[in-house]
């Protein structure tokens, strides 16, 4: 699940569904929040945009790229452009030439939310060899300490062949970008806000394919502009 929530209210933003997209509407100052839920029994990388940004490095937007890692039913709020591990600049509702990716030149996607979720590449099974006891002559000619020391080391053969890898592929359906362009360009932007403690800790993670299992798009506005039209 991925909801838009704004921060000064504690409420929910309403999706509306329009011309095949999904939008909110923003309240110009206010600050607001990307609330993810994970609700698969596995791990989801999430990879976050806003107006085209990512929202953990600041680079133009790609798949390719770091995101959130989410474990099984977890809850957790985005609320800006992370700095360091330790400090985000928050996320702020503001005119579209204030916005952070007009301000730095990369004003093609100003008024979009994205969301990119990759499942994990699940481990393969263990594999353990066949043990190979000694030969039956080998018994006839060798006791005692011999004997002892094959037992142990057929032992440590098999502790040694316990290992695990990754691997697994699927198919993940793409966006449609040919219903944004019969929308109007959003007036609406997110400003680079004020410092605010957050924290985070690194994790490996392997995607189990090149391109997103799924994507959620949000696209959002001012009430006005929506009301004009005809959201």
């Amino acid at each position: 699940d991925v909801a838009i929530g704004d921060r000064e209210s504690g409420a929910v933003l309403t999706p509306h569904y329009y011309r095949g997209e999904y939008w909110v509407a923003g309240n110009p100052g206010a600050r607001y929040a990307i609330e993810i839920h994970n609700k698969l029994g596995e791990r989801l990388l999430a990879v976050t945009s806003v107006d085209g940004v990512n929202v953990v490095s600041g680079t133009t937007a790609g798949w390719d790229q770091t995101g959130y890692v989410f474990t099984s039913g977890d809850r957790y709020q985005i609320t800006g452009w992370r700095k360091s591990d330790a400090e985000i600049a928050a996320f702020t509702f503001t005119a579209s030439p204030n916005s952070y990716a007009e301000r730095t030149g990369r004003p093609a996607n100003v008024g979009v939310i994205g969301v990119a979720l990759f499942r994990e590449r699940p481990p393969l099974p263990v594999y353990t060899s066949p043990s190979i006891g000694p030969r039956e002559e080998d018994r006839s000619r060798y006791e005692g300490r011999l004997k002892d020391e094959a037992a142990v080391s057929a032992q440590s053969r098999q502790s040694m062949d316990k290992a695990a890898a990754a691997g697994a592929a699927n198919s993940a359906p793409a966006l449609d970008a040919r219903v944004a362009q019969a929308v109007p360009a959003p007036k609406l932007g997110t400003g680079h806000g004020a410092r605010e403690y957050s924290y985070v800790n690194h994790t490996e993670f392997e995607r189990m394919q090149t391109q997103p299992n799924e994507v959620i798009r949000i696209r959002y506005d001012s009430l006005d502009n929506l009301f004009a039209m005809g959201i």
